[in-house]
């Protein structure tokens, strides 16, 4: 085989590829189809379609995508703002109980693990009278550990 017939059918191959490519991608993800079906089946135009005949049918590599990308961000709104508006703060049900001091049964630990697992020991004791400030165990701006090895180490 010649130079010249390597580079030609390389070229050839190469030019199957970027075409085999750009067919693939014009066709719509699932979850533009989905949307797709969705905005159809609450407008009733899908008739007696199920989601098998509508996928091939509307979803192939001649389907539009521009209309169904409006519906999934819109629909991303709506569960972000439900989102929002059912998540209050949680309410501390009032100051939070710390350990004065660290357990001595943790005497043969570092004074790290020390402070952890006395602090854990606390935390878990209330949890059970719903003690603990509203605070969980680490959350941002400072959680019941952050604050129990804090006044921990303070007292030390």
């Amino acid at each position: 085989m010649t130079i010249e017939a390597k580079i030609l059918g390389a070229c050839a191959l190469s030019a199957l590829a970027a075409f085999a490519m750009t067919s693939q991608a014009n066709a719509l993800t699932a979850q533009e189809c989905s949307a797709k079906y969705q905005a159809a089946k609450a407008a009733g135009t899908l008739g007696d379609q199920k989601w098998s005949d509508f996928r091939k049918a509307q979803c192939g590599a001649d389907a539009a995508p521009a209309a169904a990308a409006a519906a999934p961000a819109a629909a991303k709104e709506e569960k972000t703002a439900a989102k929002k508006e059912a998540a209050p703060a949680a309410a501390p049900s009032g100051p939070a109980t710390f350990p004065s001091a660290v357990d001595a049964k943790y005497s043969k630990e570092t004074a790290t693990k020390q402070r952890f697992h006395t602090c854990l020991d606390q935390y878990n004791a209330n949890k059970a009278s719903n003690a603990n400030g509203g605070m969980k165990w680490v959350q941002k701006g400072g959680g019941y550990y952050s604050e129990c090895n804090k006044k921990l180490k303070g007292s030390a």
